[in-house]
């Protein structure tokens, strides 16, 4: 059974990465990305539900003219780690032949839902794929799969917080923090 506190922030063991770090990062992220793509119009592409915090920032940071979708996958497996299975639960809404995709993900841990999706997107004639991750967690890595734009790398902890969750909650923290083993162990 897990012990979770009375408030979110209880069940933080440290802060990793403060609001204000994230703030200074995403908007670093954002002005590479606009110098990268001035002149074109790329479609940042979410992967939900993580995403959702970073993405928002993220795009508002690279000013360039661009286009929003979202995909939602998921790793089926229990708890903590994923099997390596991905099945897609919310697809693209339009065509993307020839148009310059960056996905962003909130974290690159083992890389295989990005290793899928990259096949996946270049099967659908993407002219481009760049994929743009908050978090890359390289110590989980399985698959080939290495990010354009990354903001941090991060240990193997279980971290929460500014879009990334633990069973659905955490994921309005406005920093990043490890949650307490205590909280996700039985």
């Amino acid at each position: 059974m897990s012990h979770k506190s009375e408030d979110m922030s209880g069940d933080i063991l440290k802060v990793l990465l403060t609001e204000q770090q994230l703030k200074d990062k995403v908007n670093e992220m954002g002005a590479a990305i606009a110098r990268d793509y001035a002149g074109r119009r790329p479609m940042f592409l979410g992967v939900l539900k993580g995403c959702f915090v970073f993405m928002a920032d993220l795009v508002r940071a690279a000013d360039i003219r661009c286009d929003l979708d979202f995909m939602c996958v998921s790793s089926y497996g229990a708890g903590t780690t994923s099997s390596g299975v991905v099945k897609i639960n919310l697809d693209l809404r339009g065509d993307i032949d020839g148009r310059d995709i960056i996905v962003v993900e909130d974290i690159l841990d083992s890389g295989r839902t990005l290793s899928y999706l990259r096949s996946y997107l270049q099967g659908k004639g993407a002219a481009s794929i760049a994929i743009a991750t908050l978090l890359d967690k390289p110590d989980r890595r399985v698959a080939d799969v290495k990010a354009d734009y990354f903001g941090f790398v991060v240990p193997d902890e279980f971290v929460v917080g500014y879009g990334l969750d633990y069973a659905e909650e955490y994921r309005n923290l406005p920093y990043i923090g490890v949650l307490k083993p205590e909280v996700y162990t039985s």
